[in-house]
């Protein structure tokens, strides 16, 4: 149990004043990242940057319809807010707040409660339509209905598990790894420094769809409603 207790440790916001965390400042940082849109010219960088978020843009536009388009910008910035704290967390020294239930369920909470509030209040016959898939027989109806309530209950849950467990995953095996360096004979050092260099890529690609993954798997919630 103490094995397992100092393991999961270095996941732990320990960094305080005043009991005020200061580990969950690293949320902030991505906003170094993006460039001066507002107080620059033009240049490349943005360019690039207004090219990716139009290619965002138009792939929430499509999962959302005609009728909704207009909102696809906040799940173009929920994308880029979870990213940017995603790749932070692959830098030494900074937090990552994108591991903790904290952080994923704060996100996709509050998204879950407004569709659900907007869906029952504005479209109550079709959310009601939509517990019974169609084609259901009518004897498996009260269990379609059962099912369907269970998962839209849970789907809060299972985006913010979803977006915690990869990254804790990545980063608790990349620190295992790190971890055995001290105890390696110098020949297989170099073998370890290519494994984690390669486990870092993979953590830099999976950073990447996490984010794309809980922002399109949030848009087709509120596509349903």
């Amino acid at each position: 149990m103490k094995m397992m207790t100092n393991l999961f440790s270095v996941f732990d916001p320990s960094t305080t004043i005043l009991n005020w965390s200061l580990n969950w400042t690293s949320s902030i940082l991505g906003l170094i990242i993006m460039p001066t849109l507002f107080w620059i010219l033009p240049n490349r960088l943005y360019f690039i940057w207004m090219n990716i978020l139009m290619k965002l843009n138009q792939e929430f536009k499509t999962l959302l319809g005609i009728k909704n388009y207009k909102i696809s910008m906040i799940f173009t910035s929920l994308f880029l807010f979870i990213m940017f704290n995603n790749l932070l967390g692959l830098f030494p020294y900074i937090f990552t707040s994108s591991s903790h239930m904290n952080f994923t369920l704060t996100l996709a909470l509050p998204l879950w409660i407004s569709f659900m509030i907007y869906g029952w209040i504005n479209n109550t016959n079709h959310m009601f339509t939509h517990l019974v898939p169609q084609g259901t027989p009518n004897v498996l109806m009260p269990f379609m209905v059962c099912i369907e309530t269970i998962s839209n209950i849970i789907r809060p849950g299972t985006l913010a598990i979803r977006l915690a467990a990869n990254m804790i995953a990545g980063h608790l095996l990349l620190t295992l790894l790190g971890n055995t360096g001290s105890s390696l004979m110098p020949i297989m050092i170099s073998f370890l420094l290519l494994t984690q260099i390669l486990l870092l890529m993979l953590e830099f690609a999976v950073s990447i769809i996490q984010a794309y993954v809980f922002s399109i798997l949030s848009t087709l919630y509120s596509s349903e409603v």
